[in-house]
């Protein structure tokens, strides 16, 4: 366990002061101030990045910590290579099952039909940074950012990939070194425990994070880009929505969980998500609370964090979905080898993309100038709306790697079903 037994109370305490109704009444906040005052929910946007940042700060040693310490931990070396293995077998998998998913629904829905937009008359100014940052998106330069200039920076420079290519080295470093690296390892051990108590600290302005997050969300772009564009809105997530209950609720059901027992369990975290439109700001309360449902700690070190990289359904889900919206907007014919053609592509170009707002939209606009037969002019049609569907990104997101995790460690036969069974009922 990495959280020790004094953190958890033995009572449960009053629900107004559980994290869960905080972050909501937060959340409601921001929404009626964005709503009512949007010139000062605009400006409440320091609060969510502030948090967001306080989150992002403990996240390189939270994961260093939890990977060095569960691969110090294994009996066999052997035994990571076949656990990454069958993990990105689930990532591809699964991931590339939503992209399929949001092609589907977009052709059979059609959110984009009868707009009629004529590419040359959009104002392209405000995509032109994601378009620029879509152009660096390369598979080698991907390939070499996750080597960092040297073992230290990979924690100071934050980078989750690097983050864990330098632990997965050291904790490998570790094993081999043995009965002499002991003192190393307790050493680590104990650093865990305090930093997932500061985790426990930095949750405590969460609803703060939320709050200036939600309000300026509102009040940048008021709830009327919500309505001018609320069909592919309503579609996006009613599509999140069923790939959550019915493809991950299936797998869940095989593994022999509940998935909405899961949601139940990580309500706190999914609220939190919600309000900052960011998985990352929950990540390691994930980590945390997937090690307390009995996944063993070797599983959650690796699947977590390369699954925030690898394992993106939502992201999936809004690029084949929000592709064939622009395609369809525009008058422009996609051809079923075309569409496949796009699918494939999109299946590179996701992957690396971080559990961060707007990773979304630089990875559509990377997937698109790639695709010459879409405009990537009409991703100006969607920024107004990104935003709102940056949550239900980040929503599905958290749940897919939360369900990955559980997989994982049931195939590894390192599943604790009776802390699994405790946490979900």
């Amino acid at each position: 366990m990495i959280i020790d037994s004094d953190a958890a109370p033995a009572t449960r305490p009053p629900f107004w002061r559980s994290l869960y109704a905080q972050v909501l009444v937060a959340v409601a906040l921001g929404i009626l101030l964005g709503w009512l005052a949007p010139d000062i929910g605009a400006q409440l946007k320091p609060l969510g990045d502030a948090f967001i940042k306080l989150v992002k700060m403990i996240i390189a040693p939270v994961i260093f910590l939890t990977v060095v310490t569960g691969i110090a931990g294994l009996s066999h070396l052997g035994d990571l290579g076949r656990v990454a293995i069958k993990a990105f077998g689930y990532f591809l998998a699964v991931s590339t099952l939503a992209l399929v998913v949001g092609l589907v629904v977009a052709n059979i829905v059609q959110p984009g039909a009868g707009m009629h937009i004529a590419p040359a008359q959009l104002d392209t100014s405000h995509i032109a940074d994601y378009a620029a940052k879509a152009h660096d998106q390369t598979l080698t330069g991907f390939l070499m950012g996750i080597i960092p200039t040297t073992p230290v920076s990979a924690l100071v420079e934050g980078e989750i990939l690097q983050v864990l290519f330098v632990a997965i080295l050291f904790g490998v470093a570790l094993s081999l070194v043995g009965e002499r690296a002991a003192p190393v390892t307790d050493l680590l051990e104990r650093l865990t425990l305090v930093v997932f108590r500061l985790v426990g600290i930095l949750m405590k302005v969460a609803p703060i994070g939320a709050f200036g997050a939600m309000a300026f969300t509102i009040g940048r772009f008021g709830i009327d880009a919500l309505a001018n564009l609320g069909g592919l809105i309503l579609c996006f997530y009613l599509t999140s929505l069923g790939f959550v209950l019915v493809v991950l609720g299936l797998i869940a059901r095989i593994a022999g969980f509940s998935i909405y027992r899961l949601i139940a369990y990580l309500k706190d975290e999914l609220l939190l998500v919600l309000g900052t439109s960011s998985s990352e700001s929950a990540l390691p309360n994930l980590m945390a609370k997937m090690e307390r449902a009995g996944c063993a700690k070797p599983i959650v070190g690796l699947v977590v964090p390369t699954g925030y990289s690898f394992n993106l359904d939502g992201t999936n889900i809004y690029m084949t979905l929000a592709a064939l919206f622009i395609a369809q907007a525009c008058d422009v014919d996609l051809p079923l080898g075309e569409q496949i053609m796009l699918l494939l592509v999109a299946m590179l170009s996701s992957k690396g993309a971080a559990g961060v707002t707007g990773a979304g939209f630089i990875t559509l606009a990377a997937t698109l100038s790639i695709v010459p037969s879409v405009p990537v002019a009409g991703m100006a049609l969607i920024l107004g709306i990104d935003r709102f569907m940056s949550e239900c990104r980040s929503l599905t997101n958290f749940v897919g790697n939360a369900v990955a995790t559980v997989v994982v460690a049931r195939w590894e036969g390192a599943l604790d079903q009776e802390k699994l069974k405790e946490a979900l009922g």
